[in-house]
């Protein structure tokens, strides 16, 4: 025998298990199960689900206006635009149609493929549907995805909207069950709830997500997850907000004088790569609070499955990285921005859906 070491064939590479088909049984237990995975082994979880229903290395660019900014009388406890909050946001009236069209042309020539749309309303009034319309109907003749977030919508808002073309409807639930009145009173979680079977009765594809780092306990994020991923149809898109603590709201002034309360950077990739397994057909977006984010802390998010975000200076009251940020970022990375529209029928003919926006 030679003492020369024999070398084997090599072995055939592992292969990643069949997809499941899309689960809306989650239980909070299995959910918190995988927020306690070792933090490698999660991400991994995640990125093995992102391959296989989605195109790794391509994120969604997608661009948020504020068409009617402050004066909001909600009383969410994160919000710069409510007239509870002393955040100095001066109430504005709903933008000229033309005023946003000339700022969807922008986006577009940056490279967004999403053009969304945000209004400081607890609902849209009559009047304001006409104008609200022709916005949708001039973004979609630019060839881009549009999206609105105007507040609660009737079935016969939803309608309109559906009518007018309306690609996605964000509204977001913003945190778990248990943990929403502690942050908003003025409308209930079965509010938000109404609103999204409205736009998904209408034919609208939904957008809904949260915002971590409220001073919530993982529990809450567990809960969070939870009721989305339980949604008979999942959103078509999950925004992912970390919250931007504004002076003069009420979670701002109280992480100002608390700061353990803030969510930490692997927290927050843990929250993504939850989302990502759970809903794995949806769009995961990073939105409110990647301004403040490391590079590194956002490439272990597109690890985890995120594969959209908002481009741009700000988003609708706060600062966001910048067009230019994010193109270095994504040439550091080997990231391209995704090209086309999302692959919607595909996500339907599987039986996931029929949907983002930031805080």
């Amino acid at each position: 025998m030679s003492d020369t070491a024999t070398l084997s064939a090599p072995e055939a590479p592992v292969q990643a298990p069949a997809a499941k088909a899309v689960r809306n049984d989650w239980s909070r237990e299995e959910i918190a199960a995988l927020f306690d995975l070792p933090f490698t082994e999660l991400v991994f979880r995640a990125a093995e689900v992102h391959r296989t229903h989605h195109r790794a290395g391509e994120v969604q660019l997608c661009t948020l206006l504020s068409i009617k900014t402050g004066g909001c009388p909600e009383d969410c406890g994160y919000c710069s635009q409510s007239v509870k909050a002393d955040s100095g946001v001066e109430a504005t009236k709903l933008m000229e149609v033309q005023a946003v069209l000339q700022s969807a042309a922008q986006a577009r020539d940056a490279g967004s493929k999403r053009f969304c749309m945000g209004a400081a309303w607890r609902n849209p009034k009559a009047r304001d549907m006409p104008a609200i319309i022709e916005m949708v109907k001039g973004v979609r003749q630019m060839g881009m995805e549009t999206c609105m977030t105007l507040g609660m919508l009737d079935e016969a808002q939803a309608a309109q909207l559906a009518e007018a073309g309306l690609d996605y409807y964000n509204h977001n639930i913003d945190t778990s069950p248990e943990r929403y009145g502690e942050v908003i009173t003025t409308r209930s979680f079965a509010d938000r709830l109404k609103t999204l079977d409205n736009v998904r009765g209408a034919g609208i594809n939904v957008c809904s997500g949260g915002i971590v780092g409220m001073g919530e306990t993982r529990a809450d994020r567990v809960g969070f997850v939870h009721a989305l991923a339980t949604l008979e149809h999942h959103p078509e898109s999950v925004p992912v907000n970390a919250l931007v603590p504004i002076k003069g709201t009420v979670l701002g002034d109280m992480l100002a004088d608390t700061p353990l309360a803030k969510i930490d950077d692997i927290e927050f990739v843990r929250t993504v790569a939850v989302a990502r397994i759970t809903m794995p057909l949806s769009m995961v977006r990073l939105s409110a609070g990647r301004e403040s984010m490391s590079e590194a802390t956002q490439a272990l998010c597109f690890m985890a499955g995120a594969n959209s975000i908002f481009t741009g200076d700000k988003l609708l009251t706060a600062a966001n990285a910048g067009d230019d940020a994010d193109a270095a970022m994504f040439a550091r990375l080997g990231l391209k921005p995704m090209e086309g529209e999302e692959p919607l029928r595909a996500m339907k003919a599987v039986g996931g859906c029929s949907g983002g926006c930031a805080a």
